[in-house]
């Protein structure tokens, strides 16, 4: 039987946290789940011990890559799903993921479909529906596992929302993040995998919600222009510097689903 686990990245006193763990107790397939932080508070302890589930402190400074290994590293588990405290998830997310890679033993990693949450509400706008586009071929299981086509998903922005998905931690040798990126890391890390022999796995249903607001990480670097600067580096390393132009000329019109 495969063995997954949940670790819930907590940070500060984020009004979501608890909606997300409840929405982790309600699957359908149980699955264990770690709260970790790096900024430990009352509140988080709090919620955590409300609900019975292991609350563990990173010690250091708050770091997002570091911080998302060291909760992949509390899990006894062979697929790892990395939670954001903003975010929801579908009751039957781990037992369709499972019953997916259950298939694909070969695979590194798993993600589904997605909605965002805008002012409170399940949505879908025109960014998830050209997401949706640009990770269809990865329903060819030829295609996702060819290492052209899974890099060629990733080559017109970061298709895959990164909460939804669930990393192989038998395939992984050494940590699962490792870019030099702080915002982008999550894309660049699809990238690193994509150079991998291991296929990817795609469940087309919307198993996790994403929510935007203005909390979120995601404002922070499009306010002081992070986001750009770190999106720029991504297109270069699949486009010459006169597409990469075109490429952010539209791809920052994207950027306006974080401020509506």
């Amino acid at each position: 039987m495969i063995k997954h686990a949940f670790v819930i990245c907590a940070y500060k006193e984020s009004q979501h946290l608890e909606a997300c763990i409840q929405s982790l107790e309600k699957q359908t397939v149980k699955s264990p789940t770690i709260v970790c932080t790096s900024t430990p508070c009352e509140f988080i302890k709090d919620i955590a011990e409300r609900h019975g589930l292991p609350y563990v402190i990173r010690e250091g400074k708050s770091d997002i890559q570091d911080d998302w290994n060291f909760a992949c590293r509390q899990a006894d588990a062979d697929w790892v799903t990395v939670a954001h405290q903003d975010d929801i998830y579908n009751e039957n997310y781990v037992a369709d993921m499972l019953k997916k890679v259950g298939k694909y033993p070969d695979a590194i990693m798993a993600f589904s479909d997605y909605r965002p949450i805008i002012h409170g509400e399940i949505s879908i706008d025109r960014n998830c529906r050209l997401r949706r586009i640009l990770r269809y071929p990865m329903c060819f299981p030829a295609l996702a596992e060819s290492r052209f086509f899974k890099k060629r998903m990733l080559s017109l922005g970061n298709c895959i929302c990164c909460p939804t998905v669930m990393y192989n931690m038998q395939k992984i040798d050494g940590d699962v993040f490792t870019s030099s990126l702080r915002y982008s890391l999550d894309w660049d890390t699809f990238l690193k995998f994509a150079g991998y022999k291991e296929r990817f796995v795609y469940v087309k249903k919307p198993l996790a919600y994403y929510r935007i607001h203005p909390e979120a990480t995601s404002m922070a670097y499009i306010s002081d222009q992070k986001r750009v600067a770190e999106d720029v580096d991504m297109f270069r390393k699949f486009w010459p510097n006169r597409i990469v132009k075109i490429i952010m000329n539209l791809y920052v019109k994207a950027y306006q689903t974080y401020r509506d």
